[in-house]
């Protein structure tokens, strides 16, 4: 089903292309179509775009797991300062981070995704996803579903708690608090771990995945084993199951932000966060300094995904884009969210990239639509400099 949707917002020249793929996108959406796109080319916005009924680009929904990206950021300003050492015990941290191998876990194999901790026995509650400090103590004396350190999984629900106690056990203070005070507030971005209530007016509801009839017809054809690591690791094997739309749409969820999927933003602040990771905004200097920029962001494992399945190699705590997109370039980090969204910064190319959704698109994770976005971003960007 063709849409004909207006495209409103702006672009700098030379980045009119981007403009009109985003339309023709937005054209062969089978679902309601509502998106933001925002990229930023060494730290100046060339790209802030929105689409459909009611969807402004002041608006923020839910972005889920593009929420790690913020939290990692946290965690490399950290290591950067000397606070965190990356190859040190998580335990020395954490004292109570022991049982079944994790007390040798160091913090870097815990930003790679590779403690075992994907899910708790029985799953967890609604109420318990919401709050990071809830995860981590049940991860604290949960057994590791694979021996720490020996293997790679995605880590879809706990992951943020996880860095997040490490963080609070050593600062004395949140991994939201930090961003908030580091990077957020400073730069005024769009982009929330704790949406204040006075800025609830902005929240834009996610809405469940609309499949097409074929698309339904696979879904049916392959039923998920709820014994299997992706069900643990999405709470997908509870009674009742976790509804992951309803719980980014409670405002409990969206007042306590958790690390892992709690975030909301715009696609300007999503795009305006990993600009002022990398390249800096508004005269300011990157917040990351470039050695820390390519730790956080090079191979540290390869390997299959023991969760999702796929070859799908982690930096530490962002997930390196150029696995998804061919176009950028070695070292680009970024982090997609479930219902579609995706944000990254490119240091090759100069660009940061920032997208969401209303609607959740299938399959699930980053939309595929983002793959077309982000080389007209790309390409336009290139022919820039």
């Amino acid at each position: 089903m063709a849409h004909d949707i207006a495209v409103r917002g702006t672009v700098a020249e030379g980045f009119e292309g981007v403009r009109e793929e985003f339309a023709a996108v937005l054209a062969e959406e089978t679902t309601e179509p509502g998106g933001q796109l925002a990229a930023h080319l060494d730290g100046r916005l060339v790209v802030d775009l929105w689409a459909g009924d009611g969807f402004t680009g002041d608006l923020m929904p839910a972005v889920y797991s593009s929420t790690k990206g913020a939290a990692h950021l946290v965690v490399a300003l950290l290591v950067q300062d000397g606070v965190l050492d990356l190859d040190r015990r998580v335990s020395a941290y954490w004292p109570e981070f022991t049982g079944g191998g994790k007390e040798r876990l160091t913090l870097r194999e815990l930003l790679g995704h590779r403690a075992g901790l994907i899910g708790a026995d029985g799953g967890f509650t609604f109420d318990e996803l919401a709050d990071d400090r809830v995860i981590a103590a049940r991860m604290a004396g949960q057994d590791p579903h694979w021996e720490p350190g020996t293997a790679f999984g995605y880590h879809a629900l706990t992951i943020g708690a996880l860095s997040g106690e490490v963080v609070r056990r050593v600062t004395g203070r949140s991994i939201q608090e930090h961003f908030e005070e580091r990077v957020r507030a400073p730069h005024g971005l769009d982009f929330h771990l704790g949406l204040p209530e006075a800025l609830e007016d902005r929240y834009v509801p996610i809405r469940p995945m609309v499949p097409t009839p074929g698309q339904l017809a696979e879904m049916l054809a392959n039923p998920a084993d709820p014994a299997s690591p992706a069900a643990v690791a999405f709470s997908a094997g509870t009674s009742p199951e976790i509804d992951l739309v309803a719980l980014v749409n409670s405002r409990t969820t969206r007042a306590l932000g958790p690390a892992s999927v709690g975030g909301v933003a715009s696609a300007r602040g999503l795009a305006g966060m990993y600009a002022a990771a990398a390249s800096g905004l508004d005269g300011r200097a990157p917040l990351l300094k470039p050695d820390t920029l390519a730790e956080f962001g090079r191979v540290h494992w390869r390997g299959t995904d023991l969760v999702t399945g796929s070859e799908d190699p982690f930096g530490l705590g962002f997930e390196l884009a150029r696995q998804a997109y061919a176009c950028l370039g070695e070292g680009a980090i970024g982090h997609s969210g479930a219902a579609g969204s995706q944000a990254f910064a490119d240091p090759a190319s100069g660009v940061a990239y920032g997208y969401t959704r209303r609607t959740w698109a299938y399959p699930g994770g980053a939309a595929p639509e983002n793959a077309r976005l982000a080389k007209a971003v790309i390409r336009a960007a290139a022919a820039a400099r």
